[in-house]
Order: structure tokens, then sequence, then C-alpha cells
């Protein structure tokens, strides 16, 4: 049997999830099973992911696998929608993740609880792959992608706090992390408006949009959004509801029955502080500094993945 692809860049990035045992060997050896000619790139500097994607789009690479965690994931959809400059129907790499991070929040968003080995072997051995063409959102200052999600408020700022947290890696650092702002923590007041439409305006504990279902690895923050809708959802927990009873909540996406909380979907996403001070700010992990408003707005069927085959 015929498979479907030639060339396939495996882009590593051995930094993810604090560990030194990423799987790029047992990756590449399973690849070489199934495709043709397989090349291996590794990050050297955060954010080189990128690049290393958007070459390997450049240089005609049928498929790029991220053997990482979402971050990894992040940066090379960046640098393939980048290079491709890909609409619906565009060409370009179809992206395959290879969960080996933290959250791996992604993967789970394609694959679910599937091992990777399965599900690499179900992408790539076949003559006629599934390839989906998901959403992304794109903030406009700076001008960055969102593949998981973005979220403003207490997300955001455990986020800064874990940076300055020593001791702890990867998982176990972010829950130090959540811990230690949860203690302290001030809702924002905020303006949040979907397509032209204000839908809160007042105390907010966070203010989530995506993009994917899952955040931090296992958290069903967004539980009704669809991948490839052409849609961003927005989850507003509104100050109403207390901070503390939220990692609990999410676990399953139980808050969004609350009526403290509110659920929306649009084609853009503002979120403004409204008292003058800078805004708790994070896309995909990476905190966004220095900005009392972002807007976000969805970039419809611009990434192409590979995904489970569709059920006959």
């Amino acid at each position: 049997m015929s498979h479907w692809a030639g060339t396939a860049v495996i882009v590593a990035n051995d930094r993810a999830g604090g560990s030194a045992s990423l799987p790029v060997a047992d990756v590449a050896a399973a690849c070489r099973r199934l495709v043709a000619e397989v090349s291996v790139v590794r990050t050297a500097y955060p954010g080189h992911a990128r690049t290393l994607a958007a070459k390997a789009a450049r240089d005609g690479a049928d498929a790029v696998l991220a053997v990482g965690g979402d971050g990894t994931a992040s940066d090379v959809a960046h640098g393939l929608v980048t290079a491709a400059d890909a609409g619906p129907g565009g060409g370009g790499p179809a992206l395959f993740c290879v969960p080996a991070g933290t959250g791996n929040s992604f993967y789970k968003e394609v694959w679910q609880d599937l091992p990777w080995p399965e599900s690499l072997a179900l992408a790539f051995g076949t003559g006629r792959p599934r390839v989906r063409r998901l959403d992304m959102a794109r903030t406009e200052d700076p001008q960055e992608t969102v593949l998981l999600g973005a979220c403003s408020g207490l997300v955001a700022e455990a986020l800064e706090k874990a940076a300055g947290i020593t001791g702890f890696t990867g998982r176990a650092r972010y829950q130090q992390a959540v811990a230690a702002t949860l203690r302290d923590f001030v809702p924002h007041p905020s303006r949040v408006v979907v397509d032209g439409e204000v839908i809160h305006d007042g105390g907010v504990v966070l203010a989530n949009v995506g993009g994917g279902r899952y955040r931090g690895g296992g958290f069903l923050v967004l539980p009704h959004s669809v991948l490839d809708d052409g849609l961003l959802d927005v989850c507003v927990v509104t100050s109403a509801l207390g901070a503390r009873e939220l990692p609990g909540l999410t676990r399953e996406g139980r808050h969004v029955e609350r009526p403290e909380v509110l659920y929306r979907r649009g084609r853009r996403i503002e979120i403004e502080r409204t008292d003058g001070a800078p805004l708790p700010f994070e896309r995909d992990g990476e905190v966004l500094r220095g900005h009392t408003r972002q807007v976000l707005d969805v970039l419809p069927g611009v990434l192409p993945v590979l995904s489970p085959p569709e059920r006959s």
C-alpha cells in the first residue's frame, strides 16, 4: 500500500515540559516506516519552531510534526500559517502534534487520549489522509496568532507569577502559581464586546477566547467550541463567581452552567480593562504586557491539521 506523504519534517523542542525524555528517535523511526523522506530539526531558542516550520513549508514538505508541548504546537502553527498565508482551501504542509510537553491540550483536542504511535499510524499509514482546516485567531496589537486560546485575568496573572517561581517545573510550577495568585486575586473591571455588542461591563475573573476547548491540559474552559466553525468562542467569568471555585468547575466544563458565567460566539472579540491599568492577558501561554485592550479576530480555516478518520 502506498502512503500519501513523501516528505515530513519533525520539529522537536527539547525544552518541552522540562523533560529530557523527548521521544524524537521513536517518532522519527515510526515516521520513516510510513514516509519516504523524514528530517529532524531541533529548536535552539524560544520561538525557533516558528522559523523551522516556516522553512519546512517553503521547502515543500507534505507534513510537519511538532514534538513538544502546547507552546511548540502554537509556534509551529504560527510558522505554517505565516509561510503559507493560506485561506480556506489553501495549501501548505499538514500539522501533526506529538504530545511531549506539560499540557498537551492541542493534541487532546484532535486525538483525545489516543497514544501518539496509534494516531501517527492513522495519520500517515493511508493513501488518503483526513486533513481538517482549523480556525485560528489573531491579536491586533501585537499581531500574534492564537492556536489554543487567549485569556485575560486569573490565567494571565498566574502565568506571570509562574515566571518567578523556582524549585518547580512544568505543571507543578503552574499549579503553585495558581495557588499563589488565588490567595490575593482581585477581579478587574472590563468591557467585553462580541461582534460590536457589549456582553459584559463590570468585574471579570477571566475572559477566555478560543480556539480549543481545553486549556492547561485538562481544563474544559470552552466546552462548546468547534475547531472549524469559523467562529471564536468566548467565556467570561464575572466577579459574581468566586475565583477559588473556578479550577474545580472547569475540570468538567460545569462553570458554563452557572449564571455568573457568560458564553458567546463571534468573529471579533474585544476585551478592555476600563480602569486604565494594564490588562493581564496571555495567548497560548505567552503573556502580552502593557496594553489596556486586546482585540482578536478569527482566521477561518487557515491551519491544515492531520486528524482522525471520519467514522463511517
